[in-house]
């Protein structure tokens, strides 16, 4: 039988501080979400609703189909900087007339919308999403261009946002603006280069330069509507496509638009029926301890995320540190590798190099669960190969063609991080738990690696260690290792797509694994050189 049998005792007294402190973790998130949601703060809405504009997400609200879902993605983008959290841009992605889309909508009141440093970076990921899953785009325009005490960080790179559009509708994939009001300098190129464009009568305004540049570069005498308006460019300079009445008909013609598209998934249906877990998910709040050092047993989690909680474990008995296997999700077969015990040793990366050249020769997804403190340490192993073993299990990753999501349920330390395929190793989607913690190592970890060097080094010049400065120095990088390592701060850098309600995870998941199947689903012809 390959149906997932379940250990968790929900009532125990572990369970409950596990699920205790991953609320806590959860309403921590959830304040800062809220300020991604709340925008400019009250003034700027009220303002932006008094000229009688819809704000980002109402218009969002209203693009998707009536009751699906929005994939947010990176909603804490720039958190910990001096930017607002979510990078004054919201984007994810939606239904619209049944198709999946990449939607990214500037938020107006945000400093006008204006594109800094974090936005560029949100933006460009929007976009990578969109190549690599063959999403149509739509654009939710209003912006004020780049955000000018910033513009050093944001010109240069910012022109692969026009780049990628022209080569977005290169790959056959629609690119649409729907444009609700300013959209000038650089941000003129986003209608400009979208394959439709929809602007509003009276609303939207797309030039290079506005009235003011124009007096000053030429002398010229102008007004907004006959330098940039919608209907000068839908009578005279044949830039937009549509003219709408007002925002709610300008979504209802964006919404026509994706209709019209004759738009098809390249990669397999699922299975038509669906059978849920066997386990409640409600119980995933309780799973990971408030400790990363005390280990689970990630078929717990398997057996509430899998459909019908089915897994067909591979390799059982060998490697037990990385648990590899067969299921489906949402009706989506997908291959899962999921760290057990933390560390790798080198039978768990050869298991798992094997595992991921079979999903690949049978073109299956793949899922990765993290919880790893790295590849094993340590004579023994250092002379049973692990540099190599875990080489070949990077190789793997690497070269694997089918796609890849990640999610880091505990720990992503180290070489591991690699090999279970991060952020480097280009998966579609990398999500996080808020237990998550990522770094080269953990912090206590790394003190004490420096304070051994440190030590050593003062013998060497044989100089007296000086202990009371070695332990302020100690608590200081644990400190520092332990705030950089937090799921908010890498989520902040884009270093994921989001931190996930644990909850959640069966349904983002199915919802990333039916994006990705706009695109074609196929392995790797072969693989780089396996050193044995």
């Amino acid at each position: 039988m390959t149906i997932l049998r379940s250990t968790l005792d929900s009532g125990s007294a572990e369970y409950g501080a596990a699920a205790e402190a991953m609320n806590a973790k959860l309403a921590e998130i959830g304040a800062e979400f809220a300020k991604n949601v709340a925008g400019g703060g009250p003034d700027k809405m009220a303002r932006h609703r008094k000229r009688g504009k819809l704000t980002a997400r109402e218009r969002i609200e209203l693009l998707i189909d009536e009751d699906s879902p929005f994939l947010e993605l990176c909603p804490l983008a720039a958190w910990g900087s001096d930017f607002h959290v979510g990078g004054s841009v919201i984007a994810g992605i939606g239904i619209v007339e049944g198709v999946e889309c990449m939607i990214v909508a500037p938020d107006p009141t945000v400093r006008g919308g204006t594109s800094n440093p974090w936005t560029l970076r949100k933006n460009l990921r929007m976009n990578d999403i969109a190549m690599e899953n063959r999403l149509p785009v739509i654009g939710l325009v209003e912006s004020g261009g780049a955000d000018l005490p910033t513009q050093k960080e944001v010109f240069v790179p910012g022109g692969r946002m026009f780049r990628d559009l022209t080569k977005l509708s290169a790959m056959g994939i629609p690119t649409i603006a729907l444009v609700f009001g300013n959209s000038t300098a650089g941000g003129a190129y986003i209608p400009g280069m979208s394959d439709y464009t929809v602007m509003i009568k009276e609303r939207s305004k797309v030039f290079l330069g506005g009235p003011p540049l124009v007096k000053m570069a030429t002398g010229e005498e102008s007004d907004d509507e006959s330098l940039g308006g919608a209907e000068m460019h839908a009578r005279t300079s044949g830039l937009a496509d549509y003219l709408a009445a007002d925002e709610q008909d300008a979504i209802r013609i964006g919404r026509s638009i994706v209709k019209r598209l004759n738009w098809k998934k390249q990669g397999p249906a699922p299975r038509a029926e669906v059978i849920e877990p066997l386990f409640d998910q409600e119980e995933l709040l309780g799973i990971v301890p408030s400790d990363l050092k005390i280990p689970f047993d990630p078929r717990e989690v398997i057996a509430r995320v899998v459909d019908g909680s089915d897994f067909d474990e591979f390799k059982p008995l060998y490697g037990s540190s990385l648990v590899t296997g067969w299921a489906e999700l949402h009706g989506y077969p997908v291959g899962i590798l999921a760290n057990a015990r933390g560390v790798l040793f080198s039978e768990e990366a050869q298991k798992a190099a094997q595992f991921i050249q079979l999903a690949n020769q049978s073109d299956t997804p793949l899922l990765f669960l993290h919880n790893t403190t790295g590849y094993m340490v340590g004579k023994e192993f250092e002379q049973k190969g692990i540099i190599k073993h875990g080489a070949m299990m990077i190789n793997a990753v690497s070269n694997s063609k089918v796609p890849h999501i990640s999610l880091l349920m505990g720990a992503s330390y180290g070489a591991g991080h690699y090999g279970m395929c991060g952020r480097a190793y280009d998966p579609r989607f990398v999500f996080a738990w808020p237990s998550a913690k990522s770094a080269v190592m953990g912090g206590a970890q790394l003190a004490g690696v420096i304070s051994i060097v440190g030590r050593a080094a003062a013998e060497a010049k044989g100089m007296p260690f000086n202990e009371e400065a070695d332990a302020g120095m100690r608590a200081m990088i644990e400190a520092q290792i332990e705030a950089e390592s937090l799921p908010m701060f890498m989520s902040g850098r884009l270093y994921d797509d989001g931190v996930i309600d644990p909850r959640d995870t069966r349904t983002v998941l199915g919802m990333a694994l039916s994006a990705i199947h706009n695109a074609p689903i196929k392995g790797a012809d072969g693989f780089g050189v396996f050193r044995m």
